[in-house]
């Protein structure tokens, strides 16, 4: 069994529907340019009002992928 190096970036991903809307789209938009992403953790979530009603949902992640080995 091999040894992993891991890095983690911070995203954040906004929805009108849902805050898990805004996770799956940050983490599906995140895993298009960055490879090997493995987990995430949610650090923020938050949002914005517009007319006493809620306009968007907000979530700020920490999302954890695996650097290649150079070998």
């Amino acid at each position: 069994m091999s040894d992993h190096v891991y890095k983690r970036v911070e995203i954040v991903g906004s929805s009108t529907t849902s805050i898990d809307d805004a996770i799956r789209t940050a983490i599906a938009q995140c895993s298009k340019t960055v490879h090997n992403v493995e987990w995430f953790e949610v650090q923020e979530t938050r949002g914005h009002v517009e007319n006493g009603q809620v306009a968007h949902f907000q979530v700020v992640l920490k999302v954890g992928f695996r650097i290649d080995a150079s070998s």
